[in-house]
């Protein structure tokens, strides 16, 4: 394995962040996994069309990602320094969500399908001077918008019910993000948990929330 360019900046379920300079970072996949050029590409694409992510710069590996480093904290950084209400948290993911897909997908030529980020929660923000941007698009597929919101609801969901210090303001999230219009569906919520559930990422105590999950986002009402 090469070595990392610079010091270690953070690291996540598969991945870890290294300083190169004070405008770039490199993100490298653990143990040879992931498609770090295809998922390059989807983020160009978004950003050609006016979408909030980093710049990225081609590598041409599979594992390392090279992309703009961003200054200020996560979205969930923020609501726990008390400097966003929980609120407008899922409101912003909202937001995201409902932006990303008007945008024409990369490969598809079926208008009804649709870029999907597929891990947006509010890890995956940053909150930018000029803005909130996506981060992680590890996950990205093309389909239909109903599974990028059930996927979503159910991580803010399996937040909620989990009995810890995060639970309040997920359910706070949770309850903004599908407060207004959503495509969400009874068939992409099931969807999604499938997902979460075979997610080897997942520990055995957040794959048996995924049932209280389900329960609290279908008592939001908003499903079809």
């Amino acid at each position: 394995m090469r070595p990392p360019p610079g010091r270690l900046l953070g690291s996540g379920r598969r991945a870890d962040v290294y300083e190169i300079d004070e405008a770039w970072v490199l993100r490298r996949e653990r143990e040879g996994g992931g498609d770090a050029a295809g998922e390059g590409a989807v983020m160009a694409h978004v950003h050609a069309h006016g979408y909030p992510v980093p710049r990225v710069r081609p590598t041409g590996s599979r594992t390392d990602l090279v992309m703009e480093r961003l200054p200020g904290p996560t979205l969930l950084q923020a609501c726990l320094a008390g400097t966003l209400d929980p609120t407008e948290a899922g409101s912003v993911l909202a937001r995201l969500l409902r932006r990303l897909h008007t945008l024409p997908a990369l490969r598809s030529t079926d208008p009804a399908v649709r870029v999907l980020h597929l891990d947006l929660h509010p890890e995956n923000v940053i909150m930018t001077p000029d803005g909130p941007r996506v981060i992680d698009w590890s996950n990205t597929e093309e389909g239909d918008p109903a599974l990028d919101w059930a996927v979503s609801a159910v991580i803010l969901a399996q937040a909620a019910v989990a009995g810890d210090a995060l639970s309040a303001p997920a359910r706070t999230m949770l309850t903004a993000l599908l407060e207004g219009p959503s495509p969400l569906t009874r068939t992409a919520l099931a969807e999604a948990l499938r997902r979460r559930s075979a997610d080897p990422a997942m520990s055995r105590a957040e794959v048996e929330l995924l049932g209280r999950a389900e329960e609290l986002v279908l008592s939001q009402g908003r499903t079809h």
